[in-house]
């Protein structure tokens, strides 16, 4: 059986660059499946994209599928044969296979005999399989929006003018999107138009390279992280590459050449992340930094050209920057005639969801929430208000209404400006803190009272009306919300009572549809998420479960125990332990045990009943003030030495004596043996 490269293209009109990644991955999953689909062996897919061109590679494509040894099964052999004649049954599946029934074969299985037929099939070729796998990958793409174009009917993300199908040196005949495939190719769109013959499949990047095209995106992106690197040295400046942006402008580009440019120095007036913001989301600019952090006059653009005259590109770029910075001056200056505060009734029109009311309603609910949390971490009541009521009010300035990722940060610049106290104006940009799972936390007292109040506000107004999260919608970010909630409990170490904080979050409102159950419902799922908050620190399911299954409702505390159990189960000792208290809830849980933990001495008759009595008593004293203290690790370190006499008690002691009174002590010494480990987790959830 030969091998070969395959090499599939398909030529479009520039294609979205924040879906480049996604339509090509795509592309080489979908041939990939139906490679495997067809049983055609191969030893590896590679996909390549440009914003003109998506393109898969496989390296040792087989010629053709293995031969096969096909077998079919007819009629049992009883019911093929009717004194010792062929049944109508055998002579209709000898027709089927096109044999007589002298050519059939008998087949024996487990439930008997029966008529078969065996033929060698041929596998198919590369050549008769590929134009269907191929057609199945592009109609399989993830086309963000479909157009057509000219007077064809044909529907895909953008005009399609090329279709390449190689298999080695052959071209494949298949066609797609109305497209004939054959070996031609195109270079760059200006400096090199020209229809590129394609000898073979694995001529297929250096080709596209001497006709200035990276079609590797890797490649592509590692070229202009090292030309704007190299372009911010020449400036001594830093250069602040933010990934999804690369990512895009690598969409935009097939042969990058990285540019320096200027603006007014006047422009620096105006707050920086505003000015960045506008380079970045309407020019795909990279910004530069001074040895001090500060912004600096200066971007670097990624042009699609290596022109001959670059200062004109630069020019170009500098003249469309001007009016969008000039935007950003004018919105910012439009914002400071007005304090913060006076938008505050701009918010009472403003809805934050039809059935809980507006930006206002929510400040309402807020304040109390905030005040309540800024009292128990002794934070300033006054100032978590003020910060509540100003939270929301950037969202109606010109610049946040322009630039939607500034909120927050624009809050904290007006409120500065309009001479507001310190923590509330940095509360206002961190109460969107932590935006993802690994984020900072709020720093000031005032911005974890105002982010926490925020969220449970939310969390309890959209369970309260039904529109809890489902497995595949989430439109209010209620997982990244309780998260975010669990995060700054934890670790800002605020050991607060998520029950207590639900409850005063659903006083706030009136009236709601599934008002029933709903601190516990909220608080159930927010603490569910501990499962996924665990997984980032190592902790298993079994660790997680064995957690939940306490009545513990301070993240803070679930978390330490999280972290106990870890470090416990990494013990020797663990999995016996583990498997004893199973023991134990077994027992206790079959029995008529009244829960009782108190052990009458005088009834311990055996030695290793006796010596665990004292071991279980010895430990309770040295426990008990770990546990106050929250010392759950060197609690269950001391609990390990529990396992000998544990050990001992089940191999020499009877735990259902005839006796009664007898059993009844036994079991309340599981009873008190089990309770001590109920004190941080059921231990018996872990792996034994």
């Amino acid at each position: 059986m030969a091998v070969d490269t395959l090499l599939l293209e398909l030529g479009t009109e520039e294609l979205p660059p924040t879906a480049l990644d996604a339509l090509s991955d795509a592309f080489a999953a979908g041939v990939e499946k139906g490679l495997q689909e067809a049983d055609i062996p191969f030893e590896g897919v590679t996909a390549y994209a440009t914003p003109r061109r998506l393109a898969v590679q496989v390296k040792n494509l087989a010629d053709k599928q293995p031969d096969r040894e096909v077998e079919r099964r007819g009629p049992a052999l009883a019911a093929a044969f009717k004194e010792g004649a062929p049944t109508k049954a055998a002579e209709g599946f000898a027709r089927s296979c096109g044999v007589s029934v002298d050519e059939l074969i008998h087949l024996e299985t487990d439930k008997g005999t029966w008529l078969g037929f065996r033929e060698h099939q041929p596998g198919e070729s590369v050549q008769a399989l590929l134009p269907d796998i191929l057609r199945k990958a592009i109609s399989a793409l993830p086309v963000p929006k479909n157009m057509r174009w000219g007077t064809s009917r044909i529907e895909f993300s953008r005009p399609v003018h090329w279709l390449v199908a190689l298999y080695g040196s052959d071209v494949i005949a298949a066609e797609a999107l109305g497209l004939q495939a054959s070996r031609t190719t195109y270079g760059h769109r200006f400096h090199a138009p020209d229809a590129i013959q394609l000898e073979h499949a694995d001529a297929y990047l250096g080709a596209l390279e001497n006709a200035f095209v990276l079609a590797d995106r890797q490649q592509r992106r590692e070229r202009i992280r090292e030309q704007v690197l190299a372009e911010a040295e020449v400036q001594e400046a830093q250069a602040v590459i933010d990934e999804d942006l690369l990512v895009e402008v690598s969409g935009l580009v097939e042969w990058p050449v990285a540019l320096t440019g200027s603006f007014d120095e006047r422009f620096l007036e105006v707050p920086a992340e505003c000015l960045v913001s506008s380079m970045k989301a309407n020019q795909k600019y990279f910004h530069l930094l001074d040895d001090q952090g500060k912004l600096k006059p200066l971007f670097i653009t990624i042009s699609n050209i290596d022109s001959a005259d670059p200062q004109q590109v630069i020019s170009g770029n500098e003249k469309v920057i001007r009016p969008r910075l000039a935007d950003a001056a004018f919105f910012y200056d439009t914002d400071r005639k007005r304090t913060l505060a006076s938008r505050i009734p701009q918010l009472e029109s403003v809805v934050f969801q039809q059935q809980l009311g507006t930006l206002a309603d929510k400040a309402r609910r807020s304040s109390a929430i905030g005040s309540y949390i800024a009292e128990t971490i002794g934070g300033d009541v006054t100032h978590a208000q003020r910060a509540v009521a100003l939270a929301k009010c950037d969202l109606v300035t010109e610049m946040v209404l322009e630039f939607p990722e500034l909120q927050g940060i624009m809050g904290r610049y007006y409120a500065e400006q309009d001479g507001e106290p310190a923590d509330v104006a940095q509360a206002l940009e961190e109460q969107y803190l932590p935006r993802f799972a690994t984020d900072a936390i709020p720093h000031s007292a005032t911005g974890k009272a105002l982010a926490l109040a925020d969220r449970l506000d939310t969390l309890v107004g959209i369970f309260g009306i039904g529109q809890r999260p489902t497995g595949a919608k989430d439109p209010f970010a209620l997982r990244r919300a309780s998260i975010g909630v669990l995060n700054i409990l934890v670790k800002g170490e605020l050991n607060l009572d998520l029950r207590e904080l639900l409850g005063v979050a659903a006083e706030q409102y009136q009236d709601l549809p599934k008002a029933e159950g709903l601190v516990d419902d909220v608080l159930t799922y927010m603490l569910d998420r501990f499962r996924a908050w665990g997984q980032e620190e190592g902790i298993s399911a079994e660790m997680y479960l064995a957690v939940r299954a306490r009545p513990v409702t301070k993240p803070l505390d679930f978390a330490r125990r999280l972290r106990a159990v870890k470090a416990f189960a990494q013990r020797e000792e663990a999995a016996a332990l583990a498997a004893a208290n199973k023991r134990v809830s077994n027992i206790l849980s079959k029995q008529e045990h009244d829960g009782s933990t108190q052990v009458d001495q005088s009834l311990l008759h055996e030695p290793a009943e006796q010596a665990l009595f004292k071991a279980v008593a010895s430990s309770q004293q040295q426990v008990t003030p770990l546990f106050a203290a929250g010392d759950y690790q060197q609690a269950l370190d001391a609990l390990a030495t529990l396992r000998e006499p544990v050990d001992n008690f089940f191999d020499q002691v009877m735990v259902m004596a005839d006796e009664e009174s007898t059993r009844r002590n036994r079991l309340a010494l599981l009873a008190s043996l089990q309770a001590l480990f109920l004190e941080v987790a059921d231990i018996s959830l872990l792996p034994q």
